[in-house]
């Protein structure tokens, strides 16, 4: 027997038809979210402006930026993305993530231009720029910080919480989450008018040299309206200055909300308010790509719990779905011992699907299983996963789809995963070590049905479908 494993997304029509109307073909439109991001982490704006056609080519419709803003110069300006105290080239890939100024162009990236070259480049084939903006914290040595930033809030004491330079003990308390030291980080106060006003000005020219989306770094340390006060803020309103809601000092978001593409890195634990956070902006699915990154090591869907979101907020406010991160991969190697294969169907799973915005992370160039920093470069272009086949097929079957409802069917043992949307097409998947012959329930229509990257054949006759799935590979069936 297999087993329909219906998604939190689908309506209650969608469901009655897998369980009482059998073979009956699904053609209604229902809500969906349909685009695709490529996190081009580490890859300099000069690099991804080079490599927009091929990044249009594989179907995605965003690129997300590593930090643009200015920050530390650390160990002489070293390229290199970890170095270890032998290495000829230094370097962190971390120091973009610790802001001396907020301005556009740092040394590791590009410079103003550069960036404003990528995003039209980016225009010229139909894709947008997200950019990771950070305003929760500055450099670990706090003392670098411009003199015009501090001149601009008021002075350097009035850049920081009174509670931003005590470090957090419980990241669960949610005065010291809001509010302090994060990993060293001192924690900027994000409700000084002062400082939303800078900050603001830089977010509005990343829009005016053609940005079109945000992802709030660290964004469960910046307080909500509804969290304790620091002694030195009057209000916590900052979401409502950064999402456009307000104006601060006559200055106010230069475009509409809703036309930009704006989620935050709220990481799930106990006490975070994620749907309060949802109120304001798209979230991580941070839970739930632990539990895929689970299934995909084990090579079976019930090694964790897939069937739903793992998350309170709707899952068309579930903006971003991933199967690893940059801090998951680059920081504490939670997902860097996954073969590139597991982690391309487990992305397949993800874009098939009827909700979410899957995030490709490209890992660097030349890493391996062993090698987790390849060419130790930053700056240069990740490897060709990006590009791979089965994810250009999967990025325009998410396309296509564009209004049908899922229905994601797992075979007993757990080894082949398919989804449905509606009667268009549907996604196959084999995520173990081994060949597999499936014969499973399906809403496509009766047909034979060729996947255009293999050139393997699947029947479908009465409700069932019928194949041979190799090892570690997904089919599109259209």
């Amino acid at each position: 027997m297999n087993k329909f494993i219906i998604s939190i997304g689908a309506t209650a029509l969608a469901a009655m038809c897998v369980t009482g109307c059998e073979n009956k073909h699904q053609g209604a439109s229902e809500p969906t979210n349909d685009d695709v991001i490529l996190h081009a982490w580490s890859w300099s704006f000069d690099t991804i402006a080079s490599n927009m056609k091929n990044i249009a080519d594989a179907g995605f419709n965003y690129v997300q930026t590593s930090p643009a803003n200015t920050c530390f110069f650390g160990e002489d300006g070293g390229m290199a993305l970890y170095s270890q105290p032998d290495d000829s080239v230094k370097g962190k890939w971390y120091y973009y993530y610790q802001p001396i100024d907020w301005k556009i162009g740092n040394h590791l990236l590009g410079t103003r231009d550069q960036f404003k070259a990528m995003c039209d480049s980016a225009a010229k084939y139909g894709v947008k720029i997200i950019v990771d903006v950070l305003p929760n914290h500055t450099a670990v040595d706090h003392s670098a910080v411009t003199a015009a930033l501090d001149s601009a809030v008021g002075g350097h004491d009035k850049l920081f919480h009174a509670n931003g330079l005590t470090d957090i003990t419980d990241y669960n308390d949610r005065y010291q989450c809001t509010t302090g030291k994060m990993g060293g980080l001192p924690d900027v106060n994000t409700e000084n008018p002062d400082f939303q006003h800078y900050y603001m000005q830089y977010v509005n020219d990343l829009l005016a040299c053609g940005a079109r989306g945000f992802r709030y770094d660290t964004a469960k340390h910046i307080g909500l309206p509804s969290d304790p006060l620091d002694s030195l803020a009057e209000r916590n309103n900052f979401w409502d200055i950064a999402t456009g809601r307000e104006a601060v000092k006559g200055l106010k978001l230069a475009l509409p909300a809703d036309s930009l593409f704006i989620y935050g890195e709220v990481l799930q634990d106990r006490n975070v308010k994620e749907k309060e956070y949802s109120e304001y902006m798209g979230l991580t699915a941070s839970s739930y790509g632990h539990a895929l990154r689970n299934a995909l090591r084990a090579g079976n869907y019930y090694a964790d719990s897939l069937a739903n979101w793992h998350h309170p907020a709707s899952p068309l406010k579930l903006v971003v779905t991933w199967v690893e991160s940059h801090d998951t991969y680059a920081n504490e190697h939670e997902s860097a011992d996954i073969e590139d294969a597991r982690i391309r169907e487990g992305y397949v799973f993800l874009a098939a699907r009827q909700h979410g915005t899957p995030l490709f992370f490209s890992r660097p160039a030349g890493s391996t299983r062993q090698n987790y920093w390849g060419n130790n470069l930053i700056g240069a272009r990740g490897n060709d996963e990006f590009m791979h086949p089965e994810v250009t097929a999967v990025n325009k079957f998410r396309h296509a789809m564009h209004g049908q409802p899922e229905t994601v069917t797992v075979s007993d043992n757990g080894k082949t995963i398919e989804v449905a949307r509606g009667d268009k097409g549907a996604a196959l998947l084999n995520i173990s070590d081994e060949p597999q012959t499936v014969e499973l329930p399906t809403t496509l229509k009766t047909g034979t049905y060729t996947d255009a990257v293999h050139n393997t054949t699947f029947e479908v006759n009465d409700g069932k479908l019928t194949g041979t799935l190799q090892p570690l590979t997904s089919y599109i069936l259209q």
